[in-house]
């Protein structure tokens, strides 16, 4: 299926992750698609990421991005505009489940808000008058934490449970501009992040196994690239009366009857 993202500046934060993250399997397969993908993000990988796709011949930018400051993020448009011209989509990706629970400081609380939160209303204020112009869409990157709660993450619950509210917000905001806004929501994906967490742990195989058994559909863990699939559809032309929803990709892990869990 030709999704017809070829030529498209699609601006995606927090990329720069962990070759196989979520971020960077996105820009890849927007590479993949003829999209010309942009990095914003305060991890120098992205340097790496911006040569590897421009050695294969795939026009790419890398803006390094510190997105708890909204000056950095104003700056980074202002690059992204001046090289290109033109932004067609904006994806916010930026979320770091960063244990900031009750016991943690204001100021913890606080900065896990800039970081999962203030980026994205930053971000989608600064793309936002090129977005319109060239009738384009923004797609938020959610978690599960924001419909279930998980205990321990107040400040990413927090922001997450508000990138969803703001998704609808700004779908119904940019309703008139014919722009379409949604969220994508992420339960229990396999990245190279999460095998590293599951390696510190003493029982990982076990709490492993315990994890994927409460996935409903083949008791597996989400891929990024299925991730990576649903968001191009998403973003395209192909899901052109689609605005203000919360697509889940998990497998059926929230929504789904508990009964369906295997012991």
């Amino acid at each position: 299926m030709d999704l017809q993202l070829k030529d498209k500046i699609v601006v995606v934060t927090g990329a720069a992750g962990i070759k196989g993250s979520i971020g960077e399997t996105i820009v890849q397969s927007l590479a993949n698609e003829g999209a010309i993908p942009v990095i914003v993000c305060r991890n120098n990988r992205g340097y790496g990421y911006e040569k590897e796709l421009q050695e294969k011949g795939i026009d790419a930018l890398f803006v390094k991005t510190d997105v708890t400051e909204t000056k950095q993020i104003e700056a980074a448009v202002k690059i992204i505009v001046a090289k290109y011209g033109k932004i067609d989509v904006l994806i916010n990706n930026v979320g770091v489940n960063d244990g900031t629970g009750l016991d943690a400081s204001i100021d913890d609380f606080v900065w896990s808000l800039k970081l999962n939160l203030i980026s994205y209303f930053a971000m989608t204020k600064y793309c936002l008058p090129y977005i319109i112009k060239s009738k384009g869409n923004i797609l938020n990157i959610g978690s599960k934490v924001a419909l279930t709660g998980q205990g321990g993450t107040s400040g990413y619950a927090a922001s997450k449970g508000g990138v969803l509210a703001l998704t609808r917000e700004w779908a119904v905001d940019l309703i008139k501009e014919g722009i379409r806004v949604n969220a994508l929501i992420i339960a229990e994906s396999w990245t190279p992040a999460y095998d590293n967490w599951i390696k510190t742990l003493e029982n990982g195989e076990e709490k492993l196994k315990a994890i994927v058994n409460k996935i409903p559909l083949e008791n597996r863990m989400t891929t990024p690239h299925e991730i990576a699939d649903s968001c191009l559809f998403t973003i395209s032309n192909k899901s052109s009366h689609t605005t203000g929803q919360y697509i889940l990709i998990d497998g059926g892990y929230v929504n789904l009857d508990r009964s369906l869990l295997t012991e």
